[in-house]
């Protein structure tokens, strides 16, 4: 038990412990992506809100999470602790040694990138997260007809301090499906009708495309994934689905949701 927290403890430690948290974090952003895709649902909310209910009631999913909100802090905390101590061994600059040469722009300013991501996703969970959980929200009731499931008739159900629960069954007499559901994506709209939060929003994305360009390569690399066989794999999945794709979606989320409300 020593010996393996020593070995945690030094540097060779702490980035395998960034590197795996890291790569787990860039897992999430897949499944997070396409539970957010329902946004895009011309359905008044419905398949977002299910989403939302399932990712926070379903046990499997609440352990996940739990390891999710460890992985951040782990990560940040570690990111902190690498950085300041790589400043403190380079106590004397060489001249001829040239760090643009040498490295990309997002290897040397990663702790910035990333600094800029906690402090969004510090946001963004309170915006969405905590208000899920300890807010106020309105519920919504949706009925769909059996003989035509695309047509949903949506009906706001004011929280009025009565406490409401999630609800979904089959009303036979009238020949529709009814579901009752916390009301997220009332928050998701109100949240993207404010500039501000859009163009925060969109810059945060920027930002984390540049973060993943350097990340996600360096994490296999950490874990000794730097083979000639895996290397241009990664690199490309690095770059056109974690530094492009992913971040471009989920911008596109917010600005979509802006015009469209």
């Amino acid at each position: 038990m020593g010996s393996l927290s020593k070995g945690f403890s030094s540097t060779l430690g702490k980035k395998l412990i960034m590197g795996l948290t890291g790569l787990f974090l860039s897992l999430f952003l897949v499944i997070h992506l396409i539970g957010n895709l329902q946004l895009f649902n011309d359905d008044g909310g419905k398949a977002f809100n299910e989403y939302s209910y399932f990712m926070t009631h379903f046990l499997p999913i609440k352990i996940v999470s739990y390891v999710l909100y460890l992985s951040i802090i782990l990560h940040a905390v570690y990111a902190v602790i690498i950085t300041m101590r790589n400043k403190k061994a380079r106590s004397v600059e060489y001249a001829q040694v040239n760090g643009a040469a040498n490295s990309t722009w997002s290897s040397r300013n990663m702790g910035i990138l990333g600094t800029v991501i906690l402090v969004f996703i510090v946001i963004h969970m309170k915006t969405f997260w905590a208000e899920y959980h300890w807010g106020g929200l309105p519920y919504v009731q949706y009925e769909m007809s059996l003989q035509n499931p695309e047509v949903v008739r949506v009906t706001q159900l004011p929280f009025d301090g009565n406490p409401l629960v999630h609800t979904k069954f089959v009303d036979v007499q009238n020949q529709t499906e009814v579901v009752v559901a916390k009301d997220l994506y009332f928050v998701v709209q109100q949240a993207f009708q404010q500039e501000w939060y859009v163009i925060l929003y969109v810059i945060s994305m920027i930002v984390l495309g540049f973060h993943l360009y350097h990340g996600f390569q360096s994490g296999f690399q950490t874990l000794g994934f730097d083979h000639v066989k895996y290397k241009p794999i990664i690199d490309f999945v690095g770059l056109w689905v974690f530094s492009i794709i992913i971040p471009a979606v989920f911008a596109l989320m917010p600005i979509y949701m802006y015009f469209a409300h």
